[in-house]
């Protein structure tokens, strides 16, 4: 089981039942942070004396009041840590249900388990403490374990947001085409930028153009 713990968490009530359930579940030293900058420097003090934490839990939304920060997200508070402390074990808690969002935290921040916050968020996260702190290299709940599967979700690339914002401000398709052509974007041909909307409707669930801008913005997409 895991010997030193901080949770990064910046809603008290939250705050308080992820310590007490870490509390009950194991026997760590338990540590909390409030702001990112705060987590980041307590893994870096804790490697130089020499007692370093074995895990990591952080949400990815930080809400900004009158400090200045460096780092304003977990997402970017995961990114420092991992490479100051690469092999530290990471569990990103969040409110964060986008697949390919949740992709992306494991193969470009390098998390070891991720757990939704919600009616099932505690049991969850009880399970990934246990899974990481045994043989296991990932944890994902069982609603997100096919996220990985090949062709399961595609790409969410910078081509698509620029797609969805021309689509958002009334562009026809001939004159995105032109622009993407203009600015070296590929595809650009009419026919490719159709198969690319219509797979953008098939993932974002979407009845027509009009519903994919709207839930694109939902997201914060656009």
């Amino acid at each position: 089981m895991f010997r030193k713990i901080l949770a990064a968490e910046d809603i008290d009530s939250i705050h308080a039942a992820v310590i007490s359930q870490l509390d009950q579940l194991t026997h760590a030293e338990i540590h909390q942070a409030k702001y990112c900058d705060e987590a980041y420097l307590k893994v870096k003090k804790a490697l130089l004396d020499g007692e370093p934490y074995d895990l990591l839990i952080t949400d990815l939304s930080f809400k900004q009041d009158h400090r200045d920060t460096v780092l304003e997200s977990g997402e970017d508070l995961i990114k420092s840590v991992k490479e100051t402390q690469p092999e530290i074990k990471v569990i990103a808690y969040s409110i964060e249900d986008r697949s390919y969002k949740i992709k992306a935290l494991f193969e470009e921040c390098g998390i070891n388990g991720y757990v939704s916050k919600g009616r099932e968020g505690s049991k969850e996260l009880e399970k990934a403490v246990i899974a990481l702190a045994g043989d296991t290299e990932n944890y994902v709940p069982a609603p997100l374990s096919n996220i990985f599967q090949a062709n399961n979700i595609i790409e969410i690339e910078e081509y698509d947001l620029k797609l969805i914002k021309y689509l958002s401000i009334g562009l026809t398709q001939d004159e995105i085409g032109a622009k993407f052509k203009k600015q070296g974007n590929v595809p650009s041909s009419n026919s490719s930028i159709e198969k690319r909307i219509n797979k953008l409707k098939l993932y974002f669930k979407a009845k027509n153009t009009i519903h994919l801008i709207s839930n694109a913005k939902d997201l914060g997409l656009i």
